[in-house]
């Protein structure tokens, strides 16, 4: 099996880029996107270390002046009708100003500086000879105290997101509540549903309530005040990688002759608010903020499982458990569903709603690896490269029959696929 899963998600990569960087799917999403392409880069460096360096630079050239890394990057060889919501939408030029590209307002989770250091790790040499890591070190180190600096509603210490697409988990139920007090936009065409069936996708109602928070935003000029979002979040999928990307930027510093103490002592701030704050003791996971009511969003979200991508989280051992038991039944299944498998929210095919994702799967492995678990890591890695070789590259799979959903040819899932094939079990 590997050897020709190996090729084959070599060439997804290979199809998917587009000269600077990587397109998530040829149709879907044909623009660079922002966690997309960290996870690209994690694939890439085992196929060309230099591209894996080009694709996180590219995404950082579009950085805004106050340190914001936005979710979507345009293409500007891509038709502007494409896609939806497109350049003209969000009119980001009206804040970073002539000679930056068009790009979205929004952010996505902040997992670049652990796939900038582990595209660091894979060519060593080549990365020191091309000033790779001292070039993008300010940029990560902006880009995270824009979250730190601009995004802590809460008071908590926390990142705090705006809108759904931010935490990179779209339409989960974990937002129904928030979401719940927006209404809808109308006006638009979405585009989304020329590639992708509805069953598949959100709701109408969910869509125009999301087109409704990004229109706000833009029109008060992306500013980060709290009273002017109606969607404010903290959310754990979030933090968790903000602290282990803290971590990532610790070792940079160390290999750039700088002070790793800032980072470390990040990494335990952020550690210590997340287990302060959106742990739950009694049921074993972390849950979302909601930070308007001040009430935990307690569903079922597999995002309250990825704080095990932390280095030295107190709690590793009671998320490992709650993996185990019927929410999650990771030990039976390797594949993690996004939402509580005994929930009636739980929709086997539907975008974030429960279906499995690769990138999610890639980052419970890599805690689960990091806190001991490593027979269970190896469940995990042996289902999502026998979901990848069953089914291709899908976006993402229903945990329960491996059906694949969603794009084909998806690029974080060759890329993670790429990885894991690096590694023994």
């Amino acid at each position: 099996m590997s050897l020709g899963l190996r090729a084959r998600a070599s060439r997804v990569l290979l199809d998917n880029w587009h000269g600077q960087s990587t397109v998530p799917s040829g149709g879907l999403y044909p623009h660079q996107w922002s966690w997309d392409s960290a996870f690209i880069a994690l694939g890439l460096r085992h196929l060309s270390p230099r591209r894996a360096q080009r694709e996180l630079e590219s995404l950082f050239g579009a950085q805004w002046p106050d340190g914001r890394v936005p979710h979507i990057v345009f293409d500007a060889a891509t038709p502007a009708e494409a896609y939806f919501p497109g350049p003209g939408f969000w009119c980001s030029a009206a804040v970073t100003g002539p000679g930056f590209p068009a790009t979205s307002g929004l952010v996505q989770p902040p997992v670049h500086a652990l796939a900038a250091w582990e595209t660091f790790r894979a060519a060593r040499d080549s990365a020191r000879e091309r000033g790779f890591l001292p070039r993008l070190y300010p940029k990560l180190v902006a880009w995270h105290r824009y979250l730190t600096g601009r995004r802590d509603f809460g008071g908590h210490g926390l990142v705090s997101v705006v809108h759904p697409w931010e935490s990179g988990m779209d339409n989960s139920p974990a937002w129904d509540e928030p979401l719940a007090r927006v209404a809808p936009a109308g006006g638009f065409r979405r585009r989304d549903l020329d590639h992708a069936a509805p069953g598949e996708r959100p709701t109408e109602l969910d869509y125009g309530r999301y087109v409704r928070l990004a229109r706000t935003y833009r029109e008060h000029g992306y500013s980060d005040d709290p009273a002017g979002h109606a969607f404010a979040v903290e959310d754990p999928l979030t933090n968790a990688l903000l602290a282990a990307s803290e971590h990532a930027l610790a070792e940079i510093a160390v290999e750039l002759g700088r002070d790793p103490a800032p980072h470390l002592a990040e990494l335990t701030r952020l550690t210590d608010a997340l287990v302060d704050v959106l742990f739950d003791e009694g049921d074993g996971c972390f849950h979302a903020r909601d930070v308007h009511s001040g009430r935990l969003l307690r569903t079922g979200s597999v995002a309250g499982l990825v704080p095990l991508v932390v280095p030295g989280l107190p709690v590793a051992d009671a998320l490992v458990k709650t993996t185990l038991g019927p929410r999650f039944r990771l030990g039976e299944l390797g594949l993690p569903a996004s939402f509580d498998l005994t929930d009636a929210l739980f929709e086997a095919g539907r975008y974030w709603r429960g279906p499995a994702w690769f990138n999610i799967g890639w980052l419970l492995w890599r805690g689960l690896r990091l806190h001991g678990a490593r027979e269970l890591a190896g469940t995990v890695r042996a289902a999502l490269l026998a979901a990848a070789d069953d089914v291709g590259f899908r976006e993402y799979v229903d945990p329960l029959t491996r059906t694949g959903h969603g794009a084909h040819d998806f690029s974080w899932t060759a890329a993670v696929i790429l990885d894991l094939l690096e590694w023994e079990p």
